[in-house]
């Protein structure tokens, strides 16, 4: 299980446990799923400590965008 998944979990309530919504730590907009990019080329998040940080379809397009530098 990866660090993103635990986390994810840990939000759940524990092993097994889906969650209905969950919030965007960008936007705080209740959403029924988040994304987090963790490793992209020399962009790494797993090692390097950092806030994780989960965000919802729309602001992890914008954030995404920006990471790329589009």
């Amino acid at each position: 299980m990866t660090d993103a998944e635990r986390d994810v979990e840990a939000q759940a309530g524990g092993e097994g446990a889906t969650p209905s919504v969950m919030a965007c730590d960008f936007c705080q907009r209740e959403v029924p799923s988040v994304r987090r990019v963790a490793l992209d080329g020399e962009y790494e998040r797993l090692q390097t400590p950092h806030a994780v940080m989960y965000a919802c379809p729309e602001c992890f397009e914008k954030k995404d965008r920006t990471r790329l530098g589009l």
